[in-house]
């Protein structure tokens, strides 16, 4: 009997691996192996449970017994891997293994906490299970301070602040969306968050957390104190990658793949957060679908490459949403800005005169596609 193919993760990209799997196979032994109670939820949502008073539970769309009697598969929920053999082809855990012809490790990334004193009072968001532990805290909180004004760190500004909370944002860059793009671009953001309320300390540097009253004073390196309630770290992910390197696979950033989703170990592949592809660490929804609809076709037969057109990043900040595209964090672009009442169309040249990135705002989002068709390849 064919040991089958061996899966380790429940997120979003082994879901849509295994869904993708089925259409193209109902047969072939599918196993899932995941740290958590693999309930599916859309992780995107978390950016915005604080102001729509939801909870854990109502996150979640479909539970773990339900996925296994859909797409016929076997699960093993809040198992912990220690180990994969290679030569034998088995993955362990303290107290039983599972043999694979294939294994996909989905282990995705954690969320980066910065080494600093008192660092075990920061709080993270990047998953359901750190939601469920710290709902109460954070519904209860008053005053919170996030710590990174990057993508997450401005969604969840923003949503904290229509919350009714005071929010204090703290980054060591100049600008907020830093790794995204230029300050020219960002600064509409930027003004719509201060108009909001939120409090932006830029260009500050947190050095250490202290129990202080009833909640947590944050040092900064001038020696300016901050008091929250809570203390939130959106400083970036982590991909997991300590499994992979263990067992002796290339590991950059990321396990490292190539265009079949293949690691440097024939039998193993890998995709979502914790793979590193073309040299890069992709954690949005668009390559993952593709690296997984590509993936099932490999796993299955069909040798297939992975082919990465431009693609859309969406920033979810209700009060002023964004898509972007193309290589925005490249700095020696010119960035041609317009903007009204109705949003900003900003386009970023190089020295020939071409597309390679934009971003726009609001109303003007609807341009997103005609540009995206636009951009120099």
């Amino acid at each position: 009997m064919s040991a089958g193919i061996v899966i380790i993760g429940s997120g979003f990209a082994a879901r849509t691996l295994v869904k993708n799997i089925r259409k193209l196979d109902s047969a072939i032994p599918l196993t899932l192996i995941a740290a958590d109670g693999m309930e599916e939820y859309n992780k995107p949502d978390l950016s915005h449970v604080i102001s729509q008073a939801q909870r854990a539970e109502d996150l979640i769309r479909q539970s773990a017994g339900e996925f296994a009697e859909q797409y016929h598969l076997r699960l093993f929920p809040y198992t912990f891997v220690s180990a994969i053999d290679t030569q034998a082809r088995v993955v362990k855990n303290a107290d039983k293994q599972w043999q694979y012809d294939k294994l996909v490790l989905a282990t995705g990334a954690k969320a980066f906490v910065p080494p600093l004193p008192g660092r075990e009072k920061m709080l993270t968001l990047n998953s359901l299970q750190e939601y469920h532990a710290s709902e109460t805290t954070l519904r209860d909180a008053s005053r919170v301070l996030i710590v990174g004004a990057g993508l997450i760190g401005c969604e969840l500004a923003m949503d904290f602040r229509r919350a009714g909370k005071t929010v204090t944002v703290l980054d060591n860059a100049a600008s907020i969306l830093p790794s995204l793009m230029p300050p020219e671009v960002s600064g509409r953001l930027q003004h719509c968050l201060t108009a909001q309320g939120v409090r932006l300390l830029l260009q500050s540097r947190l050095v250490q957390l202290d129990e202080h009253e009833q909640g947590v004073r944050a040092r900064l390196d001038d020696d300016r104190y901050i008091d929250a309630d809570v203390v939130v770290a959106a400083t970036g992910l982590s991909p997991q990658v300590s499994l992979a390197q263990n067992a002796g696979l290339e590991v950059g950033r990321g396990i490292v793949v190539d265009g079949t989703l293949q690691t440097s170990h024939p039998h193993i592949f890998a995709l979502g957060d914790c793979a590193q592809i073309n040299g890069q660490v992709l954690p949005f929804l668009q390559p993952i679908q593709l690296s997984a609809m590509t993936l099932a076709k490999n796993l299955t037969g069909n040798s297939t490459q992975l082919v990465l057109p431009a693609m859309l990043v969406k920033v979810k900040t209700p009060l002023m949403p964004l898509h972007l595209a193309g290589e925005t964090h490249r700095t020696d672009l010119r960035w041609h800005i317009a903007t009204g009442a109705d949003g900003m169309v900003a386009k970023g040249l190089d020295t020939e005169g071409k597309l390679r990135a934009f971003v726009v705002s609001e109303d003007r989002m609807k341009e997103a596609f005609a540009l995206l068709k636009a951009l120099a390849v």
